[in-house]
């Protein structure tokens, strides 16, 4: 299918903080490889052919720090958007900044991706792009098979987890109107989803296509996660 120039917005999110990973701040402002973790994400989702608009959407707290990762570290145009206090009220802020484009039509696709993921690669953007174009909603998800259901006493193991389960990335991508409708009603009901995907299935008929991800694609969690984004990158297989 042949993406039309500037029609796809992505919006990445920068919203969360460094508990788990230990840092007094926000990790996706940590170095990876000469860079900070969530410039990465920026770079490479803004070369994706048929991508338009670049949002940020940031804490208030780190605009300093955005404002020197963007002169320094981004080859692309990015628009920043302050957040809000929970990853979806944050969507929803991203969502309003590019309303007027998404009802005009200028915008028909938004992909939305976590910060924390540094190593997602352009093809899964493309591919995301493409598959959201043709059924309404995609989402990169990888294969698990190391999983196991807990007993309701939580004293033992009731078996595997089944065949079909998968972990979930992003970037995810939906139809533009569709997912900013989907965002507001959500607004007014006070639905919270437990991620993009869970809020268009709530709202909208759309069939929500997975397709494969990458195991390179992981999510800097922890310290040693960021050890080995960088091994990856290091051995050029990033």
């Amino acid at each position: 299918m042949e993406i039309e120039i500037g029609r796809a917005a992505v919006m990445v999110l920068a919203g969360g903080s460094g508990a788990r990973f230990g840092a007094a701040g926000n990790k996706v402002y940590e170095e990876l490889a000469g860079a900070t973790v969530l410039s990465w994400s920026l770079n490479t989702l803004g070369e994706v052919p048929g991508v338009g608009p670049l949002l940020l959407v940031a804490r208030p707290a780190d605009r300093e720090l955005v404002r020197r990762m963007l002169a320094a570290e981004v080859r692309h145009p990015v628009e920043v958007v302050d957040g809000g206090a929970t990853r979806q009220e944050s969507e929803l802020c991203g969502l309003r900044h590019l309303a007027d484009r998404i009802h005009s039509g200028e915008v028909d696709t938004v992909l939305i991706h976590d910060g924390a993921r540094p190593l997602v690669s352009a093809e899964l953007g493309a591919a995301i792009i493409a598959a959201a174009r043709d059924s309404g909603g995609a989402i990169p998800g990888v294969p698990r098979t190391d999983l196991a259901r807990a007993s309701d006493d939580g004293m033992g193991l009731d078996g595997g987890a089944g065949p079909g389960m998968v972990a979930v990335q992003t970037p995810q991508g939906f139809a533009a109107g569709p997912l900013l409708a989907a965002y507001e009603r959500a607004a007014v009901d006070g639905f919270a989803g437990t991620d993009t995907a869970s809020c268009i299935q709530h709202y909208t008929e759309i069939s929500v296509r997975c397709i494969p991800g990458e195991g390179r694609n992981f999510k800097i969690t922890y310290a040693h996660d960021l050890r080995i984004a960088d091994a990856v990158i290091a051995r050029g297989t990033a």
